[in-house]
């Protein structure tokens, strides 16, 4: 399913249209997932609903995906914007195109974690989970990425 956004930007839900490098270049020197494979990039893509940006040329500029069993929950994950793409907007139509997808409605649940971007989540209608409900088994992206 594809969506059109402002300065021709288009929004595409097709699997087989990410561009597994750009998305992994961009997650390697992120907080939450430094140093990622691209093999674990490709298996994350393959079981997720996933949205990519492009601008007119084709190239992919932005990315969001959905962990989801797109019946009760999801867990919107490894939302960017390349740098060179900031200041269009872009992060706002990758977050609402997901959000609105069709094989989202009525989800139970949508959780997302972040450490910089409360304000913009805020908009969108999440908040803080109260304390004591969730859980994790969590391991350092560096260690668990490490070469040999």
């Amino acid at each position: 399913m594809k969506w059109t956004g402002a300065d021709g930007f288009e929004a595409d839900d097709d699997a087989e249209r990410i561009d597994a490098g750009v998305v992994q270049g961009f997650l390697s020197t992120s907080y939450w997932a430094a140093g990622i494979p691209r093999e674990i990039v490709e298996k994350a893509i393959a079981g997720s609903l996933n949205l990519g940006v492009y601008d007119a040329d084709g190239a992919m500029v932005a990315y969001a995906r959905m962990v989801t069993d797109r019946a009760t929950f999801a867990w919107l994950a490894d939302v960017f914007v390349l740098e060179s793409h900031r200041g269009h907007g872009l992060g706002r139509f990758v977050v609402s195109t997901l959000l609105d997808h069709p094989e989202l409605k009525g989800l139970r649940q949508v959780l997302l974690a972040t450490a910089d971007a409360h304000e913009l989540y805020r908009s969108y209608g999440f908040t803080e989970t109260p304390p004591g409900r969730m859980m994790s088994i969590r391991q350092d992206p560096t260690e668990l990425y490490a070469q040999p």
